[in-house]
């Protein structure tokens, strides 16, 4: 918002009580009870245009009279810059614990004032694109809408495909399945584990996204950090939950093979599953496709074939 002449002040800023450094605080209570003064939510004080420091309004109203406000005012009092995200300033305000925020380009002018409405609005869209995330639907993405508001054939239109895919996917599973049939005729048991470990690598990824989204409105890694960081999380999984399995089957079993396939499979399939969540309905977007309709299935079906994959092929290289 531009700056425009106010009577009685040098200019106006969205949302800031301007001040110079050599009005006392009296002075400026007594221009707000003699001048309409548009809605304000700091008193900001200004030499030049450039921010000196910042009070609340309430320090402003327990001020002596002849207390200058370039004194008073806190040149520790938080900030940003004009190129930083609102949800980034939703996040300093929230750390420092003001309701407002003033707002400076690169020279330190003030340009506006966050106010709490403002840091309000900013966190209440956070928290819907976050449960848009969670659901698989792309920020501003024009499908969305559709997603809930379309008549029930239209509906079935959008989501039979994907569900067509992960039948094609179930069919993938069942003849990875069948191509280790002589594993499990060797060794019955090794059947035993397949339910077990393609349930826990799904819990893993959706344990992964739901942290992951609940952080993103607060932090501001990129992507590429974000499933680096997940990875390491997934492999500790892993490890953790192997040294607690092995131990188990080896002494419901007696067979430490069959225990070290078991261990090792859950390590490796925790660490890719850490990922898959975050990545499906991004790479979905990136093709155009709406992750609110792909997402679910085809990251449910990829992430089953691949654990299955992953444990016959630790059970070929330890056990048979």
């Amino acid at each position: 918002m531009h700056p425009r002449d106010l009577p009685g002040a040098a200019r106006w800023v969205r949302h800031a009580l301007l001040a110079r450094p050599d009005e006392s605080a009296g002075q400026l209570r007594l221009r707000l009870r003699q001048q309409r003064t548009p809605a304000w939510d700091l008193v900001c004080v200004t030499d030049g245009g450039r921010l000196l420091g910042s009070l609340s309004a309430a320090e402003l109203l327990s001020l002596p009279e002849a207390q200058l406000l370039g004194a008073a005012a806190h040149a520790s009092w938080p900030r940003a810059t004009a190129g930083t995200s609102n949800e980034r300033m939703a996040s300093i305000a929230l750390h420092h614990g003001v309701s407002a925020l003033p707002v400076v380009d690169e020279a330190g002018a003030l340009r506006y004032v966050a106010g709490p409405r403002d840091l309000m609005n900013v966190l209440r869209r956070e928290h819907v694109q976050d449960l848009h995330r969670l659901a698989g639907i792309a920020r501003e993405s024009a499908q969305a809408p559709q997603a809930l508001h379309a008549a029930p054939l239209r509906r079935v239109r959008h989501r039979l495909p994907w569900l067509l895919a992960g039948l094609a996917g179930s069919a993938a599973a069942t003849l990875v399945v069948a191509r280790y049939e002589h594993a499990m005729a060797a060794l019955p048991a090794v059947a035993f584990f397949m339910p077990g470990l393609v349930y826990l690598a799904d819990a893993i990824g959706t344990q992964s996204e739901t942290i992951a989204v609940r952080g993103l409105s607060l932090s501001h890694m990129s992507l590429r950090q974000l499933f680096a960081a997940e990875l390491r999380t997934g492999l500790l999984l892993g490890l953790v939950l192997s040294a607690v399995a092995f131990p188990l089957v080896l002494a419901v079993f007696g067979n430490p093979r069959l225990a070290t396939a078991v261990a090792l499979a859950l390590a490796i399939a925790s660490t890719l599953a850490s990922t898959l969540g975050l990545a499906m309905p991004a790479l979905l977007q990136r093709l155009g496709a709406d992750p609110a309709y792909g997402s679910g299935p085809i990251a449910t079906i990829v992430q089953d074939v691949l654990t299955l994959v992953v444990y016959f092929g630790c059970v070929s290289l330890v056990v048979l």
